[in-house]
């Protein structure tokens, strides 16, 4: 993983300004589709598989007359009564029955009409219903009804406006998100000391934003997309961008100041601190993505927007940011004798912060764990009061228009009547006879339940196969005794069937709001397992330990429920209520599994970032205190840092923003303050120490089964090693103390110039494994090597197109099955940039007469044609044919292995007549490999290859001398049959 990001950070870099256009046009194509092309957002509480939306759905189909939109026209008569004024609201009542959309406007005088007037004579109901649920349809009829309605307040009538169309759910960027990012800015500016390194981070992150708003603006023409779910997006993309970029920018500034290349510092930061950012932003991933278990459209849609946000601050990072150090260059490095410069290379006299604090903390861990644990479970405590709901008029902001109908209807009518239900009944097997008295007998069973204030007469629709009885409970929507009276109506079912022969079912925006909180509620523990035990996974791959991520899961649950507690105590309970500008009451239903989520994954952010250093250290020889001394004072700056920033970015949406987001913000702000301070600052450092090296032991077994991620980045810092050798080395093969397969053969050591030729001598298990090694295929056990300008290990893929390997002893069915000239036909594409699967016949038969010419040089007699088949050759004919295959590839390397065909002087002089002629074949600047058998000799004066003036350069590979009598594994005793090697046999 460190490698692969350190290649793409380099790139990046050398390629400045094609990733920065490419980022750009990104930006300018995403957000000029998701503008242009984008759908509307829709507030749409669906929850597919329950009681409640499945009867809405029947709804629609039997009563398609009541299955859109409505709104409520609420008068108060301050003055006299509702009566007084009859004549005049009837007249407003038929006007509104005349706008576009509207279905039916009931004027609650009428005889049809339930609920709709005040035992007090004080307040009235219009109910107006519309005919689609579509919001943007209903914009004009929106303020028609207002314009039509508000005609009543000339008789002295207080209007108001209720319902779904009237309340605030739709959710915007306001002045106080940009401060924000404000104070993110001044953040960067003093951890860094400098207004350009400042920048970068933010040039990422909103480069990174403005692509998820545009593909989340553009997807809402496909699929419902809640408003919250962009500023979801946009609050956790802001957050996370400018983390991750601080978190390599870091890293890279540090590598300047003491002295590295800017470009190798930059690759070098992708690699090493762009592991931490891409494993990070994987459990924030996994985390966020959970939300798809729930089962919710609206919270699944919600979880992969903000995932998608993380998933594009990850990619900005590791792309754009080294783009933008390839500008920035220089500049970004500390100016010697600087405060930065001092404080990044070591040489500040005074200990930092970050020393001073783990140090206090490492003196008595046991006093600092039960202090942090008593904290957090103090401010968890008002959790266990909590409440929850959906959005609803009653959580409007005081002076609204939804909420002052709201207030006026809680006064007048009574809480329930804020919250109407649905008694859905399928009639289709009631006795026609009695059909009428029969649902007469229902409602009147629906009346008398607990909980229920009124119920009005059950409706048959026009076809009279379904009938629906409105309910008003005695409870708002929000009181939890609503739910008793919801669970009472659908205990009904059983009765009703049974003596009735009707089905029934509960529905309405109360009971669809009950059956959404149920499932959250209910999916809350699943979901927390399922994410915690993936992250575990990963962490424990990450950090090879099992106490550090079962520490870092458990220890989140505090910072997670002391958030809890805070919001509960803000937002139900009314503490600062006033202040902050919030109207206490039931926490949003969907809130305790977001914050879960979010929290739960950036936590793991700061277990990464923080630990990941201590690991490191650990690595490197220190002891488990030192590494956690070191680890935590290099990492401290940029966690501080990062969770500063998180913090105001989150809190800035507290102020102006709308109740559902002010709600998120708030208990996201508080977790992450928690967390990153008191948990992985505190409380992490001082478990770590309890652990001692604990910490990092892992089973043998799971050792065995886990993948090793090297987040450290050992992995490339030995590469880097290897490079700057490989660099030092200029022949075409370079090779150091080269130990290939499982390190028990002899070590090779040899420099090839180009053109040269490679004898390698030995078994032919030990030549094989070398040849492959030479080729790219497999990785050699130890040692370095340089081939083609390529660093092996590392760099070998890089080879798989340079190398050309041809076993002579040897042919696949494939070879066996095709003729000469196709064969050359296929290879000859392989070193061509071109669309067909083979070179033209023309060309064939090129490469046929330069074949013919070398046999007939070596004195054979040639004959090779298009049609021949390789089987039919006598050896060296067959030989020639198998190399020349291989060098249609245009190789720079050749390597030829003659396996057991050539054996003793008879061998040697087939060797000789062999190369001689594949030189007359390949450019004087390709490189020749000849693996040999131990009785072949190839010394020049001896071979007859002097005449070449080709350098040859001899080795030897042989079983280490203690196994020379081990039994070697039978697979690898031919090639063909090898699964690394014989995939490469492609003559």
């Amino acid at each position: 993983m460190a490698l692969l990001l350190y290649r793409i950070g380099k790139f990046s870099f050398r390629n400045r300004w094609p990733v920065l256009i490419a980022w750009l046009a990104l930006f300018a194509a995403a957000l000029g589709l998701g503008l242009g092309l984008g759908g509307e957002m829709k507030e749409d509480f669906e929850i597919p598989g329950t009681q409640s939306q499945d009867a809405l759905d029947r709804l629609g189909e039997v009563f398609p007359e009541v299955s859109g939109a409505s709104a409520e026209v609420v008068i108060l008569a301050e003055d006299g009564t509702i009566a007084d004024r009859r004549d005049a609201i009837a007249d407003v009542s038929k006007e509104l029955g005349d706008v576009g959309h509207v279905v039916e406007a009931l004027d609650p005088f009428s005889q049809y009409a339930t609920g709709a007037l005040s035992d007090d004579g004080k307040a009235a109901v219009i109910r107006v219903q519309f005919d689609t649920n579509s919001m943007s349809d209903l914009v004009h009829d929106k303020e028609a009804v207002v314009d039509i309605a508000s005609g009543l307040e000339a008789e002295g009538l207080t209007v108001e406006y209720g319902g779904q169309l009237y309340q605030d759910l739709e959710y915007g960027l306001t002045a106080s998100e940009a401060l924000g990012v404000v104070f993110a800015a001044v953040v960067l500016i003093v951890t860094f000391g400098s207004v350009v390194a400042a920048g970068l981070p933010l040039a990422s992150a909103l480069i990174a934003v403005g692509v998820t708003m545009g593909v989340l603006l553009f997807v809402t023409r496909f699929i419902t997309v809640s408003s919250a779910s962009p500023l979801l997006a946009v609050m956790i993309g802001i957050a996370v961008g400018i983390d991750y970029a601080l978190f390599i920018l870091s890293r890279h500034r540090n590598q300047l100041a003491k002295g590295e290349d800017v470009e190798e510092s930059a690759a070098t930061a992708v690699g090493t601190s762009g592991s931490a950012v891409t494993f990070a932003a994987a459990t924030v991933m996994v985390a966020l993505l959970g939300l798809l278990i729930v089962g919710i459209p609206f919270l699944s849609v919600m979880g992969v927007a903000a995932a998608g946000g993380v998933f594009m601050a990850l990619c900005t990072s590791l792309t754009l940011l080294p783009a933008l150090f390839g500008f920035a260059g220089e500049r970004l490095r500390p100016k010697q004798g600087s405060r930065a410069w001092l404080r990044e290379t070591g040489q500040n006299e005074k200990p930092t912060m970050g020393r001073r604090w783990v140090r206090i903390v490492l003196k008595a861990p046991w006093v600092f764990v039960v202090l942090v644990i008593g904290v957090l479970g103090a401010l968890a405590i008002p959790a266990l009061h909590m409440q929850t709901s959906l959005p609803s008029g009653k959580g409007e902001a005081v002076g609204s228009t939804a909420r002052d109908a709201y207030d006026i209807v809680a006064e007048h009518f009574g809480e329930g009547a804020n919250g109407p239900m649905l008694v859905m009944l399928d009639i289709t097997q009631v006795n026609n006879e009695s059909l009428m008295s029969d649902l007469e007998a229902i409602s009147d069973l629906v009346a008398s339940t607990p909980g229920v204030e009124s119920a009005g007469s059950a409706i048959p629709n026009r076809t009279v196969d379904s009938a629906i009885i409105q309910v008003i409970p005695t409870t708002g929507p929000d009181d939890p005794a609503t739910l008793d009276t919801v669970n009472a109506l659908r205990d009904l079912g059983p009765q009703i069937e049974t003596d009735y022969g009707a089905v029934s079912s509960v529905t309405g925006a109360t009971a669809v709001q009950i059956d959404i909180t149920n499932r959250l509620n209910n999916a809350l523990l699943p979901f927390a397992g399922v994410v915690v035990g993936l992250s575990f996974v990963l962490l424990m791959m990450v950090f090879r330990s099992v106490l550090v991520p079962l520490k870092a899961a458990l220890s989140f649950l505090l910072s997670a429920f002391a958030a809890f507690g805070v919001v509960v105590l803000i937002f139900q309970d009314g503490i600062l209520g006033e202040v902050m500008g919030i109207v206490p009451g039931p926490i949003i239903a969907f809130l305790p599994i977001i914050l879960l989520a979010i929290v739960f994954g950036l936590a793991m952010d700061y277990e990464v970032f923080l630990v990941s250093g201590m690991r490191e250290a650990h690595v490197r020889g220190a002891g488990a205190r030192d590494a956690i001394e070191e680890g935590f004072a290099n990492a401290a700056r940029v966690v501080t840092a990062a969770a500063l920033i998180m913090f105001f970015v989150f809190i800035a949406f507290v102020p102006e923003g709308a109740g559902v987001i002010k709600v998120i913000a708030l208990g996201l702000a508080a977790g992450i303050a928690f967390d990153a301070f008191l948990v992985r600052m505190t409380l992490v450092p001082a478990l770590m120490a309890l652990f001692g090296e604990r910490a990092w032991t892992l089973p043998k077994w799971l050792d065995r089964i886990l993948p090793d991620l090297d987040i450290e980045g050992e992995a490339l810092r030995e590469y880097r090693e290897r490079a700057a050798w490989a660099r030092e080395h200029h022949a075409a093969i370079a090779l150091e103390d080269l130990r290939v397969g499982d390190g028990k053969y002899t070590s090779v050591t040899c420099d090839v110039p180009e053109g040269g030729i490679l004898a390698i001598r030995g078994g032919m298990t030990g030549r094989r494994l070398l040849e492959a090694t030479l080729a790219g295929r497999i990785d050699p056990f130890d040692g370095r090597a340089q081939i083609l300008g390529h660093t092996v290990p590392g760099d070998g893929g890089g080879l798989v197109s340079q190398v050309s390997l041809c076993n002579l002893d040897g042919m696949t069915d494939r070879a066996r099955a095709l003729t000469l000239g196709q064969l050359i036909g296929r290879h000859g594409a392989y070193g061509r940039v071109t669309a067909r699967a083979e070179i033209s016949d023309a060309e064939v038969r090129v490469v046929l007469d330069e074949l013919n010419a070398a046999l007939r040089a070596a004195g054979h007699e040639g004959g090779l044609r298009a049609t021949t088949r390789l089987d039919a050759l006598d050896p060296l004919a067959r030989s020639v044919a198998l190399a020349g295959i291989a060098v249609v590839e245009i190789p720079k390397l050749l390597v030829l292995d003659f396996g057991s065909v050539a054996v003793g002087e008879p061998g040697a002089r087939l060797v000789t007549t062999v190369v001689r002629a594949v030189s007359r074949l390949v450019n004087r600047d390709v490189t020749l490999a000849v693996g040999v058998d131990d009785s072949v000799d190839l010394e020049p004066q001896e071979s007859g290859l002097a005449d070449l003036h080709r350098p040859i350069v001899t080795i030897s590979i042989h079983r280490e001398p203690a196994l020379v009598g081990a039994v070697e594994d039978p697979a690898l005793e031919s090639a063909a049959e090898h699964p690394v090697l014989g995939k490469d046999q492609r003559a």
